[in-house]
Order: C-alpha cells, then sequence, then structure tokens
C-alpha cells in the first residue's frame, strides 16, 4: 500500500517519520539479534569463545598509533628559566617577544645552549652612512628631474 505524501498534513508527516523510525530501530535490534544467535551457535559448536577469534577485543588495534605523550622542552626563556616550550605548536608570547628583540635567534635560546647568541649587528660607519645619504639624495634629485620632464 503506498501512501501519497503529498496529501499528509505536516502533523501526519511527523507521525508518520517518528512511527518509521521507531519501527527501523525495532528491525535493527531483530536483525543485531539474530546474528548474535548464529554466531552463538557457531562458536559453541566448534568449543571456541569470542576471546579465541578476536584476541585484541577491548584493548586498541594494532594498526592504531598510540599516543607518545609530551615531548621534552626544546627552548628556554631567558628572563623567566620555568617557561620553556617544546618547538612545536604555536609559539609562545615570550618566544616571539624575545626574538624581537636585537641580537637574539632561535638557536640563542636552545636549552642545551650548544648555538651561540648571536652576535649584535655592527652599525655601519659614519663615512658609510654619509655615501648612502648622498646617493639617496641624488636619486630623489634625478627622479624630480624626470618627473618634471615629463609632466612638460
Amino acid at each position: 500500500m503506498a501512501i501519497d505524501l503529498k496529501t499528509l498534513s505536516p502533523k501526519e508527516l511527523q507521525a508518520l517519520i517518528e512511527n518509521a523510525n521507531a519501527q527501523m530501530h525495532e528491525a535493527r535490534a531483530a536483525h543485531v539479534q539474530s546474528v548474535k544467535q548464529k554466531i552463538e551457535a557457531l562458536l559453541a559448536s566448534s568449543s571456541l569463545g569470542l576471546d579465541d577469534i578476536y584476541p585484541s577485543r577491548g584493548k586498541k588495534a594494532a594498526g592504531k598509533k598510540a599516543k607518545t605523550g609530551s615531548v621534552a622542552p626544546k627552548y628556554r626563556d631567558p628572563s623567566d628559566p620555568s617557561q620553556t616550550w617544546s618547538g612545536r605548536g604555536r609559539q609562545p608570547a615570550w618566544f616571539a617577544k624575545a626574538l624581537r628583540r636585537r641580537g637574539v635567534t632561535a638557536e640563542s635560546l636552545l636549552i642545551d645552549g650548544s648555538a651561540r647568541p648571536a652576535a649584535p649587528a655592527k652599525s655601519a660607519s659614519p663615512a658609510k652612512k654619509a655615501v648612502k645619504k648622498a646617493v639617496k639624495k641624488a636619486a630623489k634629485r634625478v627622479g624630480k628631474k624626470t618627473a618634471a620632464k615629463k609632466a612638460a
């Protein structure tokens, strides 16, 4: 017997859905019970138990990777040695702040201390600074002259 869903009211449709879900759960439970009885009969006739068939039952499956746990810290905050970081995941605020300071690198924050702190950047000599400044001024003048010629 086919039901014409277009003629049903929303209330009737909802009741139909609920009845169908209940019937589906009952049918599934009956199917599971049937399969369970067949398995028990087969095991009894062969004098075996479930543990004989599935020895890893209740334990982690052999194919799954076990959780490894925590990782040893790799970096230490020089201003507060109690703060450490393993190098995995998001950088802690103290690590990012330390890297912004002059002469500090990630290697200099390593716990084992195998890497030396980076040497501070050498400042350019006054003569080199004067040359750079003069070059910038000249480039600016040339740029203004070419812009004036193009405009004319």
